[in-house]
């Protein structure tokens, strides 16, 4: 919270603007991500991937054009929970009802691309990240106790080099 020599009250829009930043900023992006990252697991397919990074952009060029504003308006005076806002903040709130348009855009695209793959995104494997922590050795979708028997941990989570090293191995014992 800014401090009283700012000149940004707890009545200005800069509230709205930084509570809302921190939230969508910081759960629902953090929440998508997640998403994308353990879909393969989950659904046992990939999603696009280039799709899925025009999304993030759009979605992050959504979010700033949507929030940014709203601290402008908060540190320029304007006063929260009014229905009508004067008309020397006509121009900043235009920007963030459009970023909030794109915004929308932004998350609309993952649903439709995610739900898409359900059906006709390619098989993810069991490794698509060629992660080394033990839930990507497992098949994907998992099994409803994942492991068939207790597994024995014998490197580092982060030992990409044992990784690599499997697939060697695989490699020179092939037929």
């Amino acid at each position: 919270m800014p401090s009283a020599s700012w000149g940004c009250s707890l009545s200005a829009y800069f509230i709205v603007a930084h509570f809302h930043f921190v939230m969508v900023g910081g759960m629902l992006m953090a929440f998508l991500s997640g998403v994308h990252s353990w879909w393969p697991k989950m659904t046992g397919r990939m999603y696009p991937e280039k799709i899925s990074q025009l999304a993030a952009v759009v979605t992050f060029i959504g979010f700033n054009l949507t929030f940014f504003p709203q601290f402008l308006l908060g540190m320029l005076g304007m006063p929260r929970r009014y229905a009508a806002y004067p008309p020397e903040f006509q121009v900043l709130n235009v920007f963030s009802t459009a970023g909030a348009s794109v915004l929308g855009v932004g998350y609309l695209l993952p649903m439709i691309y995610l739900i898409w793959s359900l059906k006709y995104g390619k098989v993810a494997g069991n490794n698509p990240w060629q992660a080394t922590g033990l839930e990507w050795q497992i098949q994907s979708p998992p099994l409803t106790e994942n492991f068939t028997t207790i597994p024995i941990v014998t490197q580092d989570v982060y030992d990409y080099e044992w990784l690599e090293r499997q697939k060697e191995h695989e490699v020179t014992h092939v037929g």
